[in-house]
């Protein structure tokens, strides 16, 4: 999904059906590729004899391990994520002024009445109708696309892709998300007139359904239509990880490695799917770049995700936040569309809800609500990575090896933000407080 935020990521699991398939720990590499733009900023190397002369007093371990990232490193890793916090806005108010420019003029109606001329069945014409918006949207708001997924990760040295090769995956994004869109809007819209005015409680019961079928599908049908995956050479990594999720629940028998270097410098894992489909996987920068008790810390995380049951827990929450959004948006739209359904060429009440030509309102809606909840979505989030966390520390038992990965991704997420900056703006906790965890957790839990 790229790095947009975890509302748009929501968001798009609702109505387009592309569900958080995993909670990735997304980390900068150890040794991000150089640039002229964006030169290497390391992490200050370290020796066992520098382990162990680490104070067990958390916060001054936490300090001594902090220290290690030069000024120059800090400030343009901070930099990089602030600038996050204006995209989250942009963002919002593109996907505003991109419904605003389909309800005022003419194209999208016209797109409306021209699939109900050419297909009779009304759930093939709201699936034209959503291809037509899927690649509208994707065509209105390329420039900011381009600029948030290549042109910035290229400026901060975290990206390794050509522009011909990023291009040609936005190219197959567009047609996935297409084919998604259209059978999603087509579904949406028929239960929509199924239910009539108890429509905003049947759109959440459609959203979390979507959320659902993404997982389930999207590690055997999306993801292998951008990287490659093959099961990890046998050794002692793979043995450690499928020790640690046999013991804890996963239906795994192997683990998977896939080629994300040939996009990004970050390391990541992730234990994605849901019951049959569940499927370990590490990506090739984390198993050059990191040491096997990092590997061991990031997978028991990974583990951690599965076993406490996060992907069924966030379907249930953010069902509950669906809930919310759906009844602002039939309050909202009822008031909309009456004042403004005639210039909108559609009609009022529930007649204009269930209309597909009314499907730029609903999204301009939601967005709205979204954004205002961004602090909520964040918090659920952050908090499962929180437990997660924990529960690495206790099955893996590699609280430096788990604080070392931190300062990997420190390297582009802010380390130390203010309590209200990190309610509102971190889906993850801060390098800060996850070592400062993994350092009191040594204090206490090792002799």
């Amino acid at each position: 999904m790229g790095w947009t935020r975890i509302w748009r990521a929501a968001l798009a699991a609702a109505l387009i059906g592309i569900g958080t398939t995993s909670f990735d720990v997304a980390l900068a590499a150890a040794t991000p590729v150089a640039s002229a733009v964006a030169p290497r900023l390391p992490i200050r190397p370290v020796d066992d004899s520098w382990h162990a002369s680490l104070p067990r007093e958390p916060e001054a371990a936490t300090r001594a391990y902090l220290d290690r990232l030069s000024p120059e490193a800090r400030a343009r890793s901070d930099a990089y994520f602030e600038g996050g916090y204006w995209l989250i806005l942009w963002n919002a108010l593109l996907g505003l002024g991109v419904s605003a420019l389909l309800l005022w003029t003419r194209p999208s109606i016209a797109v409306r009445d021209w699939a109900r001329r050419v297909a009779r069945w009304r759930p093939l014409a709201d699936a034209l109708y959503g291809g037509f918006y899927a690649a509208a949207t994707w065509g209105l708001t390329l420039p900011l696309t381009i600029y948030q997924g290549f042109v910035r990760e290229h400026a901060y040295g975290l990206a390794t892709q050509g522009f011909a090769a990023w291009f040609a995956e936005r190219l197959v994004e567009l047609a996935v998300t297409t084919l998604i869109i259209a059978l999603s809007v087509s579904l949406l819209y028929g239960v929509l007139r199924l239910a009539r005015e108890r429509w905003w409680m049947w759109a959440t019961v459609v959203a979390v359904g979507l959320m659902a079928f993404g997982a389930l599908i999207a590690p055997i049908w999306i993801d292998p239509l951008f990287n490659t995956y093959k099961p990890v050479e046998d050794g002692p990594v793979k043995r450690a990880v499928l020790a640690m999720a046999r013991a804890n629940g996963v239906p795994a028998d192997n683990v998977y490695e896939f080629d994300a270097s040939r996009q990004t410098t970050r390391v990541s894992a992730n234990v994605a799917g849901l019951g049959g489909t569940a499927r370990v996987r590490l990506n090739d920068n984390l198993l050059r770049r990191s040491s096997e008790p990092e590997i061991r810390a990031v997978m028991a995380h990974e583990i951690g995700h599965y076993a406490m049951n996060h992907v069924p827990k966030t379907l249930v929450q953010f069902g509950v936040l669906f809930f919310a959004a759906f009844a602002f948006a039939a309050w909202a739209m009822r008031r909309l569309l009456a004042r403004h359904g005639a210039r909108w060429r559609l009609p009022g009440g529930t007649e204009g809800v269930t209309d597909v030509g009314s499907l730029p309102l609903l999204l301009a809606v939601l967005t709205a609500f979204m954004f205002v909840a961004t602090p909520v979505t964040n918090t659920i989030v952050r908090t499962m990575e929180t437990e997660a966390d924990l529960w690495a520390l206790n099955l893996a038992r590699e609280p430096l090896g788990l604080a070392e990965v931190m300062l990997k991704l420190a390297e582009y997420r802010k380390t130390e933000p203010g309590p209200i900056e990190e309610f509102v703006f971190f889906d993850h906790p801060s390098a800060h407080s996850r070592i400062l965890a993994a350092m009191r957790w040594r204090e206490q839990a090792l002799p």
